[in-house]
């Protein structure tokens, strides 16, 4: 196993324990609805998952290099990648949203309460948003790594192929109808 298996096996797993401390928080009868809006769009659950999944995939395709465990395994980092993104999304907005809420407390709360649920809730989201830019650069860099490697027999194949059709051309058709294909 690499070390980039284990950063995002390890990156899902505590995404995973941060969305369950915030969904345990987020019960508490003094905290307000929208402490943690990350818990209610699912992203520790759904992302943690998708990394762990992921991570587990680039293992197996290590150890069993066939292409169809490959391909899986390329497939599932580029999904990472994807929730990665929309995960800095949502946690951006959590944090953006957070701020002004918190604010508010102060006028129902004691002070001291409002400083700890700022700095907590602030707190965790950003290490949760420092823990998704981390797969973020994993999962895409395994990916574009993977993409150098198979993907250059594909251009290969397909400029070869162009090529044939244009010595196939006659000569005033194959410059224009080459543009066309290449276009």
């Amino acid at each position: 196993m690499t070390d980039t298996e284990t950063i995002q096996i390890l990156n899902g797993a505590i995404i995973l324990a941060l969305g369950a401390l915030m969904s345990i928080l987020q019960n508490l009868p003094l905290v307000s609805t929208h402490f943690f809006l990350i818990v209610s769009t699912g992203y520790p659950l759904w992302g943690g998952i998708a990394f762990i999944v992921s991570g587990v995939l680039s293992v197996i395709a290590g150890k069993k290099p066939t292409k169809e465990w490959i391909e899986r395994s390329f497939g599932m980092n580029i999904a990472s990648t994807t929730i990665a993104l929309v995960g800095l999304v949502f946690l951006s907005v959590n944090l953006a949203v957070n701020n002004p809420s918190l604010k508010n407390c102060q006028s129902f709360q004691p002070p001291d309460l409002c400083i700890y649920k700022e700095a907590s809730s602030n707190g965790l989201v950003s290490i949760m948003l420092i823990l998704t830019l981390l797969e973020l650069c994993t999962a895409s860099s395994i990916s574009v790594k993977w993409c150098k490697a198979n993907c250059s027999p594909l251009r290969k194949a397909i400029f070869s192929s162009l090529n044939s059709v244009e010595s196939r051309m006659p000569p005033n058709e194959s410059k224009s109808e080459t543009k066309k294909i290449q276009s």
